[in-house]
């Protein structure tokens, strides 16, 4: 058995090698939160650690496959450097996840506003959600050819998983976007708060989960607070609600279906994003044509460029470019945040869409109607807190 310390600074590294002793290190090691070993120091000529202060151990790691050799990261019981280290990758972790947020957070709503002007001038909704898939696939298509990004490792049975992910995908997409062309953007993501609910019953009721009785509860105020905006929306339309409601039903099922599929899979969640809006265009192109097609599709262009201009062209761009990156980084930020951060972070992403799509486009509300849209959003505050 032999040992040796290095010290640089006031980080101390302690090299272990042995056929068999690794084990016993690991478990004793576990078990202790700090040793005082007896050891023959190496390097005189560098100043050694004191061994008759105890030893904190900061890391442990394989560096030899082939030899059992282990580094072992240590620091005396008076030293603070690591600690120091760990505060500020976790200070750095933060302002990573703040960063993503409001990023996550502008790039909805500048979406939301485009996607909405788009509609109001170019009602075709099932276009218009192509054109975004396919926007984000031809940006992530040039990111991996010029290396930009790292083209993922994926197989058949990759694809194969992703399949029914991507068709819920797809639902959700349309069933939105022709949410949002027939009502006001406010309502859409008011009756879209609810999609704790579906996530809830869906999973009871299909798959057998069961909960505690506070996410049940939880559920009161987002039902209750989506029908009274419901009935109190002045320009209530059946289509737009309806769409709605199919969007969360879609995206339970997507969420449902990605936690299944994909576990064990080491696809980043830009690339997984990425590879979920190729598929999902291959899958929503023929459909989009067979309801709409290229007839109405032209004649509904030449009209909105005779009514808004040449700045038309450039929101239908923005509203195709912003789907996809804001959609990228929720999907970046969920690579570092946990379930319930992200499900807090997309309450809070409603709220801004909300109140910035009404002060925009002047949506006029009543008090009550905005009781309502407070009161389900407070149930999915509520229920993420309860889900924990």
């Amino acid at each position: 058995m032999s040992f040796s310390f290095k010290q640089s600074g006031l980080a101390t590294c302690m090299n272990v090698t042995n056929s068999g002793f690794h084990k016993r290190l690991i478990s004793t090691i576990c078990s202790r939160s700090s040793f005082s070993p007896c050891l023959n120091l190496q390097n005189p000529e560098r100043r050694n650690p004191s061994v008759s202060k105890p030893l904190h151990i900061s890391s442990i790691e394989k560096i030899n496959e082939k030899k059992t050799v282990f580094e072992c990261k240590a620091c005396e019981a008076d030293k603070s450097q690591p600690i120091e280290v760990e505060v500020k990758s976790e200070a750095a972790k933060r302002l990573k996840i703040g960063i993503y947020f409001a990023t996550w957070w502008a790039l909805n709503v500048v979406f939301n506003i485009y996607n909405k002007k788009v509609l109001n001038a170019y009602p075709y909704p099932w276009l218009t959600s192509t054109l975004s898939l396919a926007c984000g696939s031809l940006m992530m298509l040039i990111s991996w050819a010029t290396r930009i990004a790292e083209t993922p490792k994926t197989d058949f049975e990759f694809w194969k998983t992703l399949f029914p992910v991507a068709v819920a995908h797809t639902i959700g997409h349309v069933a939105a976007t022709v949410s949002m062309s027939k009502v006001a953007v406010s309502f859409t993501h008011i009756i879209k708060s609810g999609e704790p609910a579906f996530s809830v019953l869906v999973s009871r009721f299909l798959l057998g989960e069961t909960f505690p009785p506070s996410v049940y509860l939880s559920l009161v105020p987002i039902i209750g607070g989506c029908a009274l905006a419901a009935v109190t929306e002045l320009n209530f339309n059946m289509t737009g609600f309806m769409g709605a409601m199919i969007s969360n039903f879609a995206f339970v099922l997507r969420n449902i279906f990605s936690k299944k599929g994909m576990k064990g899979k080491s696809v980043s969640g830009m690339n997984y994003y990425a590879c979920l809006s190729l598929l999902s265009l291959l899958i929503l192109t023929p459909f989009a044509v067979a309801v709409e097609g290229p007839q109405m599709w032209a004649a509904g262009w030449q009209k909105a460029l005779s009514e808004i201009g040449p700045q038309f062209v450039w929101w239908v761009a923005a509203q195709s470019i912003f789907y996809h990156l804001y959609n990228q980084v929720s999907y970046m930020s969920l690579d570092e945040i946990s379930p319930l951060t992200f499900s807090i972070g997309n309450t809070m992403k409603r709220i801004s869409v909300i109140v910035s799509s009404i002060i925009i486009f002047h949506t006029p509300v009543q008090p009550i109607n905005a009781l309502g849209a407070a009161i389900a959003i407070l149930g999915t505050f509520l229920y993420s807190q309860a889900k924990a």
